[in-house]
């Protein structure tokens, strides 16, 4: 079984985030990165399966210089091959643009299954995995808190509300993790070793046959207009129960049409 995973490298925990007022996007630059940890669980997940069924696990990504540390990291802990998608033309992309890059490295490798995390840790759009399973013409299954595969049907246990729904699908497939599915196993000492010998294919947009109609801020059909900080909140309002607390409280929510 030959697995890709889709992965994310963001700016660490300990960095805090900043929006660059003139682009309106992220500051990535010069900050330390690391490989998302729900992505981190999409990798756990794809090894997992491959130690069971056979087959090599590939992960993808997309991103600035800053993300190969986040990429070795992934080689660390297991994956046998690494692909970094690398040009200024996709900075600004959209949540499309990312997708149709990625699906447009997919393509170039064999895979039974592509595994995402249901969305990453410093955006949470939570998008891409449904744009990208709609360009591959692959089944979506999303929220899988468990998977299981029994020679070409996948079967998840899909998180829910009120407990878990059971899909099925036959494979090639797209199935996207909840982050509670596993818990990643931390590189070892062999595998760091090893992955700083494991080569990073790197592909550009026109690699990919992709131009500026498609991806990068030309080809962004979605847009951030404005960044500013919330409105502050009005103080609460304090009631002093004299005997009346409670319908003083109940003639406060009526007011504001709650009850």
């Amino acid at each position: 079984m030959n697995v890709i995973i889709c992965a994310k490298v963001i700016p660490a925990s300990s960095v805090t985030i900043e929006i660059d007022p003139a682009t309106k996007c992220m500051v990535r630059k010069g900050v330390p990165h690391e490989l998302d940890p729900a992505a981190a669980s999409a990798l756990e997940e794809g090894l997992r399966l491959t130690e069971k069924f056979g087959g090599v696990v590939t992960i993808i990504t997309m991103g600035i210089n800053d993300v190969t540390i986040g990429i070795r990291n992934a080689l660390a802990m297991g994956a046998a091959n690494a692909i970094h998608i690398l040009d200024d033309a996709l900075a600004g992309s959209d949540a499309l643009g990312t997708a149709k890059a990625l699906a447009a490295a997919i393509r170039k490798e064999p895979f039974d299954l592509v595994i995402c995390a249901s969305e990453s840790s410093d955006s949470y759009s939570g998008i891409v995995p449904g744009q990208l399973a709609q360009l591959l013409g692959l089944a979506p299954l999303t929220f899988a808190k468990e998977i299981a595969v029994d020679g070409k049907k996948i079967t998840i246990k899909r998180q829910s509300e009120s407990g878990y729904d059971v899909v099925e699908a036959e494979l090639p497939a797209l199935v996207t993790v909840t982050s509670g599915i596993n818990e990643p196993r931390y590189p070892q000492l062999k595998g760091i070793m090893a992955a700083k010998k494991k080569e990073i294919k790197r592909y550009t947009a026109a690699d990919l046959g992709l131009g500026p109609a498609e991806v990068g801020a030309s080809g962004a059909k979605e847009k951030v207009l404005s960044v500013g900080r919330p409105r502050s909140r009005k103080a609460g309002e304090i009631i002093t129960d004299e005997g009346d607390g409670g319908k003083q409280i109940a003639d406060f929510l009526a007011e504001l049409k709650i009850i």
